[in-house]
């Protein structure tokens, strides 16, 4: 499963955190993009040390071209033509990019992902993603 976005450095990053943590035992998890960044967002590395998950240790920047073979795409919204990768499934979150607000924004879309990473552990765990 790969969460894509254009500079994989926020919400897809945050998705790739959660479902790594919550979904160990569904499928592997990946996030990538079509530009990088130098470094994750340090708001969404700060705040999900707060919810009990550290982004540094495991995660960074990557471009699509990186990812192994995906089944499950799932891009963040990416208010522009969002990045393409070949997959047997595909959906759109359609989240706004909190970058540059404030903790309170910044918090909404975590906590977004968060409850989207859940419904979507129990739609794999139930086969109704094919």
């Amino acid at each position: 499963m790969a969460f894509v976005c254009v500079h994989n450095s926020c919400r897809s990053q945050i998705a790739e955190a959660f479902m790594r943590v919550m979904g160990l035992n569904i499928c592997e998890s990946y996030s990538a993009g079509t530009e990088t960044k130098d470094s994750i967002n340090q708001d969404a590395v700060r705040l999900m040390k707060e919810v009990g998950i550290d982004m540094e240790i495991l995660q960074k920047s990557k471009l699509l071209s990186t990812l192994p073979s995906i089944d499950v795409v799932i891009t963040m919204g990416c208010n522009v033509q969002c990045p393409y990768l070949p997959c047997k499934y595909r959906e759109d979150w359609g989240l706004d990019d909190p970058s540059g607000k404030s903790d309170e924004e910044f918090t909404k879309i975590i906590n977004s992902i968060h409850n989207k990473v859940e419904q979507l552990i129990a739609r794999i765990s139930k086969n109704e993603l094919y």
